[in-house]
């Protein structure tokens, strides 16, 4: 707008001759097409990219139609752009030869991209425990820098802020999970990488993992050691113990032994066990299997066969 004199105000030249529709349009965000040598990884990515089934269909899917949905990336320091959602779209355009890709490119700030980066992830089917632990964590930090901390008007004898929600509180609402589940996967964070890593490939529970967390990193290695030498895995209460024993500074290569070889005279010996990856066999199964669909239609296969060779052995 310009201003003649004191009263009167008449439109720039640009309102007089764009219609309202220009204008808005103005507004939104365009997408462009950029080269994929300009794109970077979002510093500290907790999500993996990996070259899995999924990830071959989408490479067929590049070649043929192009990326449908564009990547949102941000401006780096640097020069380029940093990706704050669409790696996996990135990496199948360079399996698929494609040297460009499209993009909305977004100014934001670090904690609105870290929770823009952790959103778009987590609508992903397959999700390791390590990277929701990260991500959580990552997206709990943010909010709290953005204002997830109480307030000062409302601060005092409840020193809490009632107009928001607490930030895990927040984390958990949008992740679809309980406030505790996603306490539980941040405290695993705590975890040495080679006991994150057993957590993953489903050799340990996740809840007898959150309290192996309070281990210090020494104890953790020294039970590592245990766990592969007698080829065994805690039990919820047997954990339990484990951080108990640390707590109390007495968690001793003889004391993890007398945890873990004491059983109770009315329990039975536990039968080996025998654990397979889910990642090892998800390709066989449709999307969406949890992991007790997945169990329980190997089982029926297995009785099928088992059945087929009496039959044939009579």
């Amino acid at each position: 707008m310009r201003e003649y004199g004191s009263n009167i105000i008449l439109p720039s030249l640009d309102n007089l001759f764009s219609s309202e529709q220009e204008r808005q349009d103005a507004k939104l965000e365009k997408i462009q097409i950029l080269p994929l040598s300009e794109l970077h990884p979002f510093e500290g990515h907790p999500f993996q990219v990996r070259d899995d089934e999924e990830m071959d269909k989408m490479v067929d899917s590049v070649k043929e139609y192009g990326v449908m949905t564009p990547a949102i990336v941000r401006p780096r320091r640097d020069g380029g752009y940093e990706i704050v959602a669409g790696h996996r779209r990135c990496h199948a355009s360079q399996r698929a030869g494609v040297d460009t890709m499209p993009c909305i490119v977004r100014d934001m700030d670090d904690d609105t991209a870290i929770i823009l980066m952790v959103d778009s992830n987590c609508q992903r089917e397959h999700i390791l425990p390590s990277e929701k632990a990260k991500a959580y964590q990552m997206k709990l930090e943010a909010i709290k820098r953005k204002g997830g901390r109480p307030l000062k008007i409302n601060s005092g004898q409840l020193g809490q802020n009632f107009s928001q929600p607490y930030s895990v509180e927040k984390v958990a609402d949008e992740a679809g999970e309980s406030v505790k589940q996603v306490q539980r996967f941040i405290r695993l964070n705590k975890l040495t990488p080679d006991l994150m890593r057993l957590v993953d490939d489903g050799r340990l529970k996740t809840t007898p993992a959150v309290e192996l967390s309070y281990l210090t990193p020494e104890e953790q290695e020294e039970f590592l050691s245990y766990m592969e030498e007698e080829g065994c895995t805690p039990s919820l209460s047997q954990a339990q113990k484990l951080k108990a024993a640390s707590k109390e500074s007495v968690l001793t290569k003889d004391k993890i032994h007398e945890i873990m070889s004491a059983r109770s005279p009315s329990v039975k010996p536990r039968e080996p066990q025998l654990t397979i990856a889910v990642s090892k066999v998800e390709r066989y199964f449709p999307k969406g299997f949890s992991s007790e669909q997945m169990e329980s239609t190997i089982l029926k296969l297995l009785e099928n066969y088992y059945r087929k060779r009496q039959d044939y052995e009579r």
